[in-house]
């Protein structure tokens, strides 16, 4: 009895999970697609029944069925060649020789508009020994659960740099968190200027930007900006699918600073990347006096980045209060 309760459940979890994915990235037409699950569907109801009325040679049908997904699921593959949007038509990589760090195309598109820019894709160089100071940059942009986690690196008068964990989206394609779950979209590391990267968020999407500086020892500091460095290397050599879940622009980075602090302890809010303040405040890995409260207020730069007009100057008006 329980292990029919329990095969049942396993069913009942493979039918929804299998619906959704032939829905999301099955490639055929609308009808197709509904045929194809419908199809689907019905074994699984057959299965069920099956198993609650003891007949279990029905269960061959969705066994069948269930071969067949895996045999496509598993054909579907990451690619590097696809028509991407030109914000990430390209990807970063970097070199490190002794204190000379050198990054390849790294994004400074002058945004006019959402459709109107003017792309520049540049190398940087930059020294580890200068490396000043790491800030969380969070990107909200409708519910507060929900924000796009960046981190800039500082180096002094050599400006900053920011790393963003995006989807790769191709050209006319939307973004679904649905379809993040069912490989809809590669996963891309891209390094900006914060006159590119987070001047766009709030000056021509209308996103809400907020500036948290982070309380670390530069040791490792700069073992973060190489494990970043070594990520989007490894991204190039080895094209992956994001993941909604498990593989976004707040969990890798998580993966990446659990290695350089051990113990670094799970929490809900790795997944509500809204509120990554609060897990970093309770860590006391955040700078600045006061609650979290307190420390959003002074945060928040969205006035500031607007009502500067020089992309110039734009870094160091959003921190006039960190």
């Amino acid at each position: 009895m329980v292990g029919g309760i329990v095969l049942g459940a396993l069913v009942l979890c493979i039918s929804v999970w299998g619906a959704f994915a032939l829905a999301v990235r099955a490639q055929a037409g609308l009808a197709a697609r509904r045929a194809l699950v419908c199809c689907w569907a019905l074994s699984a109801l057959l299965a069920l029944a099956g198993l609650l009325s003891g007949q279990r040679s029905w269960l061959w049908p969705f066994a069948l069925a269930l071969a067949g997904l895996a045999w496509w699921w598993h054909g579907i593959r990451p690619s590097h060649d696809r028509a991407w949007m030109p914000e990430v038509s390209r990807q970063t990589s970097g070199r490190v020789e002794g204190d000379l760090v050198t990054l390849d195309n790294v994004r400074n598109f002058d945004w006019r508009g959402l459709d109107d820019f003017e792309p520049r894709w540049e190398t940087r160089e930059f020294r580890l020994s200068q490396l000043a100071s790491v800030d969380m940059a969070l990107s909200y942009w409708g519910r507060d659960a929900v924000a796009h986690t960046m981190v800039s690196f500082g180096f002094g008068e050599a400006g900053h740099v920011v790393f963003s964990v995006e989807i790769r989206r191709k050209q006319g394609e939307k973004f679904s968190e649905i379809g993040g779950f069912f490989r809809q979209y590669e996963l891309s590391i891209i390094a900006a200027t914060e006159e590119d990267c987070l001047r766009v968020r709030t000056n021509v999407r209308g996103e809400e930007g907020y500036l948290y500086r982070v309380d670390m020892p530069m040791e490792a500091a700069r073992a973060l900006l190489l494990s970043y460095i070594a990520s989007a290397n490894r991204l190039i050599g080895q094209p992956r699918f994001y993941n909604t879940l498990t593989a976004n622009c707040t969990t890798i980075v998580y993966r990446m600073v659990r290695h350089i602090v051990p113990g670094l302890p799970l929490d809900y809010r790795l997944l509500l990347s809204g509120y990554l303040p609060e897990y970093l405040h309770k860590l006391g890995a955040l700078q600045g006096p006061g609650d979290v409260a307190t420390l959003r207020a002074q945060a928040r730069y969205t006035d500031r980045a607007r009502a500067e007009a020089s992309a110039a100057r734009f870094s160091s008006v959003i921190r006039t209060h960190i």
